[in-house]
């Protein structure tokens, strides 16, 4: 398979994952719908960061053998399960915004703005990083791919262009959900937004907890 067919395969297969509802699209919402649309893009950012995680391990071989290893598995469950439980658990806990004086308002958030977007970042690229189902997918999809005398540039091409792919969809989801038409609906529901997709967060994670991987 030559280095345009892999691309358009690629291409193909990542979109239909990316799209597919799960935690990363729930915590890109989330995010965007409760703390604005540049947060949403810190935090695609991050989901994407985090592909690459799972692209290196591929890369060298190592995903066929997590995949197969019923004690990595079951580590990764485990954190990962735990960790979208610990986000839903901050949504479900959300409040209604209080009113900030406009003296402090620009002071607290020169202080937040660094710390808000590591912060945002962290989170997506966690939210992607520790996805237990994640080996299984990559082995399928590298096995389909690549081949055992495939050029490293080649390689670096097709975790790039995943992220890229990652990247491009997240921020689309952003940009749609950031719109005055949409934004506005869910402006005075912000907190009851937080507590619904954080709930659904919890359940993502339960069911992470719950689900047998193979």
């Amino acid at each position: 398979m030559d280095l345009m067919q892999g691309l358009l395969l690629i291409t193909s297969i990542h979109l239909l994952a990316a799209a597919s509802p799960g935690p990363d699209f729930v915590l890109v919402s989330q995010q965007t719908l409760s703390n604005g649309k540049q947060t949403g893009f810190m935090v695609s950012i991050g989901i994407a960061l985090g592909l690459s995680v799972h692209i290196i391990y591929s890369a060298l071989g190592l995903a066929a053998v997590i995949a197969n290893s019923a004690t990595a598995l079951w580590a990764i469950k485990i954190i990962g399960g735990g960790y979208l439980i610990y986000l839903g658990v901050q949504g479900l806990r959300a409040k209604p915004m209080s009113k900030i004086d406009p003296v402090d308002e620009f002071s607290e958030q020169q202080t937040l703005k660094k710390h808000a977007k590591l912060s945002a970042i962290a989170k997506g690229f966690l939210c992607n990083a520790l996805n237990p189902k994640a080996p299984v997918y990559f082995v399928a999809l590298f096995t389909v791919v690549l081949s055992p005398n495939l050029p490293i540039l080649h390689l670096v091409i097709y975790g790039v262009w995943m992220m890229i792919l990652q990247l491009l969809w997240f921020s689309t989801v952003v940009v749609l959900l950031s719109r005055p038409s949409v934004n506005e609906k869910f402006q005075h529901l912000g907190h009851w937004i937080d507590r619904v997709l954080g709930g659904a967060m919890v359940l993502i994670g339960l069911k992470v907890l719950a689900s047998k991987i193979n």
